[in-house]
């Protein structure tokens, strides 16, 4: 343009005028603060809501997973296990079989050995003190072996007593049955004979056939990937209703899996939270964490679901793609705003009387940069979709419900609150991760003169005040701000 305005008129103020009015409205601010405060001001709404995003890039990536794989124990399901059925092979007492199961899975942090050894501590007190466990070895995909006062044990699935030459007999039959009702069955052998099973059942989790719901309204499918028998996966399967079940799979296969559907052309999130899941997490093209799970598996994933709600996975894709979406605008504007003013600042207008000052050059290009970041920050009002129906249904009842204290009670409590009222304010409290969070917040709200007791639910994000008389709403906002955290009247 210099070269050009010097041609044209020979005048050196006139061509650096239009040369400086390029170079300060040309000013690449805009295009630099597009992508990085979008993600910034993205990550920062998923901590507030639960979910730690480790990277830009799996913030960006989750935008377009098609795929979510989903382990079993302790993300669909609770990962809390119980003991509901014993079977005895010919000859055994449920004690024996209880010590040499309880010994053994001492030494293991699964799940389903912590079931056992809280079982055995509940019905057999003490049954395996003194027992001497030797060899403990963990077979990958199986279960459990080692030496039980010298006699030799088998804990795990059917695959690792087929392995191990172990006839299970009638029992079998029985783990397909129990199967059927989603129970896991765990068969233990001693000196390669069959002595008994212990079945477990691991409750789903409240939220997990809402969390598949909301995949799939966004176009993902899922696929429910575990080692468990495969007619105890398909119980689990139908009720949160997934698209697909792999049974019987062990570790290095999940992996493997997960590879496939890349191959395959698919954009994958793997789902899950032990130790065995840590290849999948570390392949999948986003790898999400259970926030309960183990240290491995954490380290292993670029999401971290620090509520351990597995609706979580589809609240990391909608602000992805919300973020995704702002980052686009902000670089249109960028670069629409570029492609308008630097023709006009090289003087293409002139032959119209229309020039461009440097100095309104340069406050242009400020005005793009604030424009960018301002955008940026619309973030900062997103809100996950369970949230935004929940708001937008009408409440079939008001917000605050004030019941009569019942006068009629002979109690002395009764007596005592005689004429008063109790009221019950909800509140949408944002920021809290854990339950060291749900202890600050009750007590916050339990500070307030006039709150009786504060309820607080760490996975549905709420707070529930019950007040002995009017309190104001303000009063209780402030307080948990005050704690640290963001909350709004329900």
């Amino acid at each position: 343009a210099f070269v050009a305005w010097m041609a044209i008129s020979g005048d050196f103020a006139t061509a650096l005028n239009h040369a400086i009015s390029i170079l300060v409205i040309s000013c690449p601010c805009a295009l630099g603060l597009a992508t990085p405060t979008a993600i910034m001001v993205g990550t920062g709404r998923g901590a507030a809501n639960g979910v730690l995003i480790k990277s830009a890039e799996a913030l960006e990536t989750a935008c377009s997973v098609d795929y979510v794989v989903l382990d079993k124990t302790g993300t669909v399901t609770a990962g809390k296990p119980r003991v509901t059925d014993v079977e005895l092979a010919a000859g055994v007492t449920e004690a024996d079989l209880v010590r040499v199961a309880c010994a053994l899975e001492r030494k293991s942090e699964h799940p389903l050995a912590e079931a056992v050894c809280t079982y055995a501590d509940e019905t057999h007190p003490g049954v395996d003190a003194g027992a001497r466990v030797e060899g403990f070895e963990l077979v990958a995909g199986g279960g459990l072996a080692g030496a039980v006062d010298g006699r030799r044990v088998l804990a795990g699935n059917v695959r690792l007593m087929e392995k191990s030459g172990v006839d299970l007999g009638g029992l079998a039959r029985r783990a397909d049955a129990l199967a059927a009702e989603a129970k896991t069955s765990l068969f233990f052998a001693a000196d390669g004979r069959a002595i008994g099973l212990v079945a477990v059942a691991d409750p789903v989790k409240p939220t997990s056939a809402e969390a598949i719901s909301r995949l799939r309204a966004l176009g993902a499918k899922t696929l429910l990937l575990t080692g468990d028998a495969r007619l105890t996966a398909e119980a689990v399967a139908r009720k949160v209703g997934v698209d697909e079940v792999m049974a019987g799979v062990l570790p290095s296969q999940k992996e493997l899996r997960v590879r496939e559907l890349q191959r395959a052309g698919h954009r994958v999130a793997m789902v899950g939270d032990g130790i065995n899941d840590a290849p999948a997490l570390a392949r999948a093209d986003v790898g999400i964490a259970i926030g309960a799970g183990t240290d491995v598996a954490i380290g292993s994933a670029d999401v971290v679901l620090m509520r351990s709600n597995p609706a979580d996975v589809a609240l990391a894709m909608e602000l992805s793609r919300a973020t995704m979406r702002n980052i686009r605008q902000n670089l249109f504007w960028a670069l629409f705003y570029n492609s308008i003013c630097i023709p006009v600042a090289a003087g293409v207008l002139v032959p119209w009387g229309i020039t461009l000052n440097p100095m309104i050059g340069a406050a242009a290009m400020g005005f793009s940069s604030v424009f960018v970041v301002g955008n940026a920050l619309r973030l900062r009002t997103w809100k996950p979709s369970e949230r935004r129906q929940h708001e937008a249904t009408p409440a079939a009842a008001p917000a605050v419900t004030v019941t009569e204290t019942e006068a009629e009670a002979g109690t002395e409590a009764a007596k005592a609150t005689e004429g008063r009222t109790t009221m019950e304010k909800k509140l949408n409290v944002e920021g809290m991760m854990c339950q060291h969070c749900v202890t600050h917040v009750k007590g916050a709200l339990e500070g307030v003169d006039g709150v009786t007791e504060a309820v607080v639910d760490l996975e549905a994000g709420t707070a529930v005040a019950k007040c002995a008389g009017d309190v104001a709403d303000e009063a209780l906002v402030a307080a948990v701000k005050q704690a640290g955290y963001e909350a709004s009247i329900a």
